[in-house]
């Protein structure tokens, strides 16, 4: 099974609203270009820039003619009420009115976990969501799972970045131990690609559709933005494993198609 994951398109409205958006359709695009073609996409947080229902809207506008299935995911620069009213009841959620779900597709469980914080740049989980993500993955250990939420777990050597991770990390690496059919925990937040060990599986880092941050690996350094390629990430889940790749958008030469 084929999943694209896509992050940190920040789509609004206004005068700044044209290269979040143009990025996320040319990234869009271009997964309809990869053959065969995935089986789902799922965009890992930070779907809007301020949290505003207009620019929900503008993401419904984006997303309305999309022929592949489409999962969403809360991100720091999320509101969940507005996010809900825009898309609850709908299958980008799960059919639901949760921002937190999972989806059962014939050959892979697919866990859309919910970090926001409101009003805080760094993410948490909590102990009733943990609880449900521990008996979703106990409902189907015979057929591989992806976890995907916004903020990474662990450190990733950016301090800025590290500084708003994941704050209940340790208690999410418990539960995905408990299940060795997870195939990857999958985030986004970092604007850029990052790979790591976590727990029992690997933890992936999806790059940017729309701009990318420096790699700023010294505490003393100011991280800021670098003209980077935008890409996602291409999930290729078979029984056997996963193999994740990057997949360029911006600079790249490959196909990329309308809708």
């Amino acid at each position: 099974m084929l999943v694209a994951q896509l992050s940190d398109p920040h789509l609004t409205t206004g005068v700044l609203a044209a290269a979040p958006a143009a990025g996320l359709h040319r990234a869009l695009g271009r997964v309809l270009a990869l053959r065969p073609r995935p089986d789902c996409v799922v965009i890992s947080g930070d779907l809007v820039d301020q949290g505003r229902p207009d620019e929900y809207a503008a993401l419904r506008e984006v997303l309305g003619r999309y022929p592949l299935p489409v999962h969403l995911v809360t991100g720091n620069h999320d509101d969940r009420e507005s996010l809900l009213d825009a898309f609850g009841g709908t299958p980008y959620l799960g059919g639901g009115f949760s921002a937190y779900y999972h989806v059962d597709h014939a050959e892979l469980t697919v866990a859309a976990l919910d970090s926001l914080v409101p009003g805080e740049g760094g993410g948490r989980l909590g102990e009733d969501q943990l609880g449900w993500l521990d008996g979703v993955l106990a409902g189907r250990p015979d057929v591989p799972a992806l976890v995907f939420l916004h903020h990474p777990p662990v450190a990733l050597g950016v301090p800025a970045a590290d500084a708003i991770r994941l704050a209940d990390g340790d208690a999410l690496a418990a539960v995905i131990r408990r299940h060795p059919h997870v195939a990857r925990v999958a985030a986004g937040h970092l604007h850029r690609p990052a790979t790591t060990a976590f727990a029992s599986t690997v933890l992936t880092v999806a790059p940017s559709t729309w701009r990318q941050a420096s790699l700023t690996i010294s505490p003393d350094e100011e991280i800021g933005w670098v003209d980077e390629p935008t890409a996602f990430l291409l999930h290729v889940v078979e029984p056997g494993g996963c193999v994740t790749h990057t997949v360029q958008v911006s600079h790249a030469a490959g196909l990329t198609c309308g809708f």
